[in-house]
Formats: structure tokens, C-alpha cells, sequence
């Protein structure tokens, strides 16, 4: 009876050996599902609430979460909450949270912890600095729950808690939400569906998530950035490629699996390729925009602003920036094409641009040959045409112009200057802003007019501060509609910003990854990859 053994033993040691001479076989460790994406930017902060980059908030979504998600409907819908309530007369929100919440350290969740994320996240916000305007407390009740209080009716801590960018109000433990607002957090611990690995952290180079195995994932099937957040491969990794052509190429090769936003420019080579999947991202898009410095000459004139906003025609803008007039759309709205607020009104001086009238009105405004500095990113290649078009449009209507040429991160430095244009400042910027961050008059930072506490460009209109202020103490549709109107009214006469049109974004992928998520925030849970 011994032979039959012996003889198994003998094949355990064949097998062993030909997987050692193989290096592989069957008695090699299976390996771990990686996605590998190209992100359009590489992170270089690791916190979410001191800045307003896309590429923290994108990180922000892997590692942390949030109280509120909007659905694929944008409607508001609970995350980590089990369950809220507000009072009778709408002063009171009380908050519970749902149970199996942990901190990637194993520490569970409390609501002193959400209570302390919620203060730091809303001394940077600007939808959450108006929030705490109209708080009068906010305290721990227990573990788990957790209220506010206002000093009016309003439901605008729902509205902001649950708002998906710019600044999402991501919830940190109570230690490092303690951090000053002013100050970078020095620990990366969320209670998100991912890990960050600190160890393989190289920045601005590349990122290394892995699943968090301790992660409750809701019940709801995932739908925009709401329901079950299930992660289905191992690790997620960002690495920088910062040129387009080499990214493509490494997704046609297999290289990569993901590119957050393909270059509009080198789509013909991947629309007919049936190995790549594109995804189209109207919400992921953005609104091109171009913004004034209403504390310097020539902008401090508000005629000049007049004249500048008749010159720019949007049509010329998305053609340079995006090309195919299959991802954008020229509409006059402020706060989104096809959005809840979607507009017309000003739509005589916007959308087409009209120089002659341009010129008229800055000869009639006295404006005196002041040069315009325009700050244009050259490594930015979906603001750069923005920049570049604009100018071309300025001098035709009779606008001295110097386009000055410099890296993204100079622009952003430039853009914080008080200091007149000829000593470092500036006069115009262009950049685009996400749709979510545009659907309404809180939400869109750029239509803030409360002058130094405004956006980089600090324009001051009390009459757009006291409808924002409305906008935020009701929500009766019919009210919040024209309160929307009125502000975009506003908006376009004093040239506080002008949009320039709408585009959307696309991700593409191999054809080894499924379940991409269409919502506003490019996200990694619910993704599957099949094979290597």
C-alpha cells in the first residue's frame, strides 16, 4: 500500500521542479488585478480641502468618502449615513451613521470625527463657508450621531455636504481634521474604498492604491458617485506620462488601461480601434470660461469688461480647444448647458462674438492703449487654445494684448497676484471649470462676488452676494429659477466671468476593463479587468 504513495510524492517533485525550472506554474502566486491609468495631471498634494486641483479631488475619491453622493440623476442620496432627519421648522438636521464604517488604521468611524472633517472642510469651501454663516452650532450627539443647527430654515447643509467637486467634503478622522484649514494634513487615513500605500508614493510620478478589504460597500447598485462602491481589482496605480502621444501609444500597446482625458487631437487613432473603448463624459466635460482682474487697469473699467466679453466668440474657442463639434456646444448659460439653471438671458452678447461693437464700446470707455497680460499655460493643452484664441479676438477689437507664455503651475501662482500686470500680475486668465462645478450659483465659485473673498479676480457686486444668500435660504424651484436668472444677469453685465461653451470629457480604455462609471468624477470602484 506504500507504492501508491511513494509514486504521489514522485509527481509532487516533478511538478515543483518544472515549476522551478519554468519560473512559473502552477504553484506560482496568482497576480494581483492592477489597473494602470494615466491621470491628466500628477498629484503633487495630498490634501483634498486646501486646494481646489482636479487631480486632489479625483484622490480625495479614492481614499476617503463622504456623508451625501449625487446619483446618476443628481439627486441626493445618503453614503455613509444610515439615516437624517430635519426638524419641523428646518433649523435642525440631525445625522446618523451607518454601521461597519472604519479608518484605514481600523479605528471606527465616530460622529466627532465628521463633525471636526465638516468644520475644516467648510473654513475652505465657499459653499461651505456660506453654510457656516447661517450655523449656529454643530456637536456630536453620540458614536454615531450627530446635528446641526441654523439660524434660519434652509437645507443648504444637504445641498453642500452632498456637493460632488471642487471641494467635496470628504470625512477624515478627528485627529487630522483637527489640521488648520491653512495647513497641509500630514496623514493620508480615509474610510474610503482604497488604500493609499504611502511607501510607493513618488510625486507628480506616480500613485499606488489598493483595495480596502475592510470597506462596507452599500447595498444600492452603484449609480454616479452613490450606492455600493465595490472595488473589484486589487490595486489602482496613476503614473504621469506628460506627453499625449506616448500615453495613447502605451493604451494601444497595453501598456496602460486608462487614460482620464484623451486628447482630443489624437482621437483618430483610437476611434476605429476595436481593441479601445472611449468613453464619452458629458459630466466629466467642463465650461471654458475666461475671468478678468477687476483690481487692476484696464479691467478695473467696467465698459472695458463690456467691450472684452463682445469680443470672444465661443464657436472660435471649442473649435481650437476641442475641434470635433461632436464634444461641445456654444450656449450662453453660466451654469451649464442642458442644466437644472440653463439660461438665455445675455445670449446677445455672448456665444458670438462681434468686434465691431467690441471696438465702438472701448472707444467710447476711454480705454488708452493699456496692455492686456494674458496668461497662457503652454503645457496645458486643453486652456492653452483658450488663451491663444482670445488674444487673436482682443486685438481685432482694438485691445493691445501680451500673451505671455508660461508652465500651468505659474499660472496658478500669477493668477493669486494683487500686484499691477507690469509687476507680475495680470489682467486675463482661461481655464475651464468642471460641470459639476458650475449647476447652480453656490456651487460655481466663479460667480462669487464678494471682492477679496471671492475668486482669483475678486470682483465686488453686493446685488450677486445678495441673491447667492437667497439662493441658499430656499428651496422653492420656482424661486431658486429666477434667483438663477437674476444672478446670471448679473454675471454677464459686470463681466464677473464669461463662459465660452461646454464640452465633454472622454476616458478611454483597453478592451480588458469593464464597468466604467459615467458620473462626474472619474472613479475606480465598480471597474473590473480581465486577464493580466
Amino acid at each position: 500500500m506504500a507504492k501508491p504513495h511513494s509514486m504521489t510524492l514522485h509527481a509532487l517533485r516533478v511538478a515543483l521542479m518544472a515549476g522551478t525550472a519554468l519560473g512559473a506554474g502552477v504553484f506560482a502566486p496568482v497576480q494581483a488585478q492592477t489597473v494602470t491609468a494615466v491621470m491628466h495631471a500628477g498629484l503633487r498634494s495630498l490634501d483634498p480641502v486646501i486646494t481646489t486641483g482636479y487631480i486632489v479631488r479625483n484622490h480625495g475619491y479614492m481614499v476617503y468618502d463622504t456623508l451625501f453622493s449625487l446619483d446618476a440623476d443628481n439627486k441626493i442620496q445618503p453614503q455613509m449615513l444610515e439615516s437624517w432627519q430635519a426638524s419641523d421648522d428646518g433649523k435642525t438636521y440631525t445625522f446618523v451613521l451607518r454601521d461597519g464604517l472604519k479608518w484605514h488604521d481600523g479605528a471606527p468611524v465616530t460622529a466627532a470625527d465628521c463633525v471636526a472633517s465638516i468644520k475644516r472642510w467648510a473654513s475652505q469651501d465657499k459653499m461651505g463657508q456660506m453654510m457656516a454663516a447661517m450655523m449656529s452650532g454643530i456637536e456630536a450627539v453620540d458614536g454615531k450621531t450627530f446635528k446641526m443647527t441654523f439660524n434660519e430654515p434652509t437645507d443648504i447643509a444637504i445641498r453642500a455636504l452632498a456637493k460632488p467637486s471642487a471641494i467635496p467634503a470628504f470625512m477624515m478622522p478627528e485627529r487630522v481634521a483637527n489640521t488648520p484649514g491653512s495647513q497641509a494634513i500630514k496623514e493620508t487615513i480615509g474610510s474610503g474604498p482604497f488604500r493609499f500605500v504611502t511607501e510607493e508614493y513618488k510625486p507628480g510620478v506616480q500613485v499606488v492604491y489598493e483595495k480596502n478589504t475592510d470597506y462596507v460597500p452599500r447595498k444600492e447598485p452603484a449609480s454616479g458617485l452613490a450606492g455600493g462602491k465595490v472595488v473589484k481589482v486589487d490595486k489602482v496605480k496613476w503614473v504621469t506620462m506628460p506627453d499625449q502621444m506616448t500615453a495613447v501609444n502605451a493604451l494601444i500597446n497595453n501598456e496602460i488601461d486608462f487614460i482620464e482625458q484623451t486628447p482630443y487631437d489624437l482621437l483618430p487613432m483610437l476611434e476605429n480601434n476595436e481593441d479601445i473603448t472611449l468613453n464619452v463624459m458629458p459630466s466629466q466635460g467642463g465650461q471654458s470660461e475666461i475671468r478678468f482682474n477687476f483690481e487692476q487697469p484696464p479691467f478695473n473699467n467696467k465698459l472695458i469688461r463690456q467691450a472684452a466679453l463682445l469680443a470672444v466668440d465661443q464657436k472660435e474657442v471649442l473649435q481650437a480647444q476641442i475641434g470635433n463639434p461632436k464634444y461641445f456646444q456654444t450656449c450662453p448659460a453660466v451654469f451649464g448647458c442642458g442644466g437644472p439653471y440653463e439660461s438665455d438671458i445675455g445670449g446677445d452678447k455672448l456665444v458670438k462674438g462681434n468686434p465691431e461693437k467690441a471696438a465702438a464700446l472701448l472707444k467710447e470707455a476711454g480705454y488708452d492703449g493699456t496692455p492686456v497680460v494674458i496668461l497662457m499655460p503652454s503645457d496645458n493643452p486643453t486652456t492653452a487654445p483658450i488663451m491663444q484664441v482670445t488674444a487673436q479676438q482682443l486685438r481685432k477689437a482694438g485691445f493691445k494684448v501680451d500673451l505671455q507664455a508660461m508652465d500651468w503651475q505659474t499660472v496658478l501662482n500669477r493668477r493669486a497676484s494683487h500686484e499691477p500686470a507690469s509687476k507680475g500680475g495680470w489682467n486675463i486668465f482661461g481655464t475651464f471649470t468642471v460641470v459639476p462645478d458650475i449647476r447652480d450659483p453656490l456651487s460655481f465659485m466663479g460667480v462669487a462676488a464678494n471682492g477679496t473673498k471671492a475668486w482669483f479676480g475678486w470682483p465686488d457686486v453686493p446685488e450677486i452676494e445678495k441673491r447667492r444668500a437667497e439662493f441658499a435660504r430656499t428651496n422653492d424651484p420656482a424661486t431658486l429659477k429666477r434667483l438663477a436668472n437674476e444672478i446670471q444677469e448679473l454675471v454677464i453685465d459686470e463681466g464677473v466671468i464669461v463662459p465660452l461653451g461646454q464640452f465633454s470629457n472622454l476616458n478611454a480604455t483597453g478592451k480588458q476593463i469593464k464597468g466604467v462609471i459615467n458620473g462626474p468624477v472619474p472613479v475606480f470602484w465598480n471597474l473590473e479587468k480581465t486577464g493580466k
